[in-house]
């Protein structure tokens, strides 16, 4: 995918598709995907192993739930969870997200329940 010839224009990225917790790859950067997702409800408890979780949000508002505490982040907010730390990211109405995350990273932790990768 070669993205350095145009800018990529995030919210355009986000008007193809309405479906929630699918990431869309839209870009490639080192060995990471910068995703843009549609979020709304609970997503699934989880944790990463080998890689922290970068959650920025474009538009909306997110909670990122901890075993000790919760994160409540708006527009132009990002927080990262640390690997290894179990989180729920939930919405409770649609909210727009980045993610960067290294390429191939399982979106609920387990590669047997994770979305498949796309990119647009």
């Amino acid at each position: 995918m070669n993205t350095q010839s145009k800018a990529i224009n995030l919210a355009d990225k986000l008007a193809t598709f309405d479906d929630h917790w699918q990431p869309r790859t839209v870009a490639t950067f080192n060995g990471h995907d910068i995703m843009v997702v549609k979020v709304k409800g609970e997503f699934v408890w989880h944790h990463h192993d080998d890689t922290d979780d970068l959650f920025l949000v474009l538009s909306g508002r997110i909670r990122i739930e901890l075993r000790d505490r919760n994160i409540e982040l708006g527009p132009g907010e990002l927080f990262v969870v640390p690997r290894g730390v179990e989180h729920r990211p939930v919405a409770v109405e649609e909210a727009h997200v980045m993610l960067i995350e290294p390429t191939g990273t399982p979106n609920t932790g387990d590669a047997d329940t994770a979305a498949r990768r796309q990119v647009i």
